[in-house]
């Protein structure tokens, strides 16, 4: 389980009350991408929008290999895959004063990559 990236500070900044694992949903080039080590974590958040969770402000740098490199967008919001159980427990409590969403990881499980975030 090769770790890819940690936000360091996210740890120390906040108190982490549950800790979640997602899948996040990336096109075949910032999978490359992510697994040469380009991609970072520091002041991205998640957000919940219409029912489901996204990353948000993580950078992953685009692909040294790729060829069109011009409409690429290294911050763009990516999908985060949760059961529907945790999903609505994450829309519950970020209704309360004060909790907020924050990724700690991105990390690879077989050839997935997954994100491990946590409600702070």
């Amino acid at each position: 389980m090769p770790i890819f990236t940690k936000n360091r500070k996210a740890r120390m900044s906040y108190e982490c009350l549950k800790e979640f694992e997602g899948g996040l949903v990336l096109s075949g080039a910032e999978v490359k991408a992510t697994r040469e080590g380009q991609a970072k974590l520091e002041g991205s958040y998640l957000r919940l929008s219409g029912g489901e969770l996204f990353l948000i402000d993580a950078h992953i740098g685009a692909y040294t290999k790729m060829v069109k490199r011009e409409d690429y967008q290294p911050n763009r919001e990516r999908k985060i895959l949760i059961h529907k159980k945790e999903l609505l427990f994450l829309q519950e409590k970020t209704l309360e004063k004060g909790l907020t969403i924050v990724p700690f990881s991105l990390y690879s499980l077989g050839r997935r990559i997954k994100i491990s975030f946590g409600l702070c």
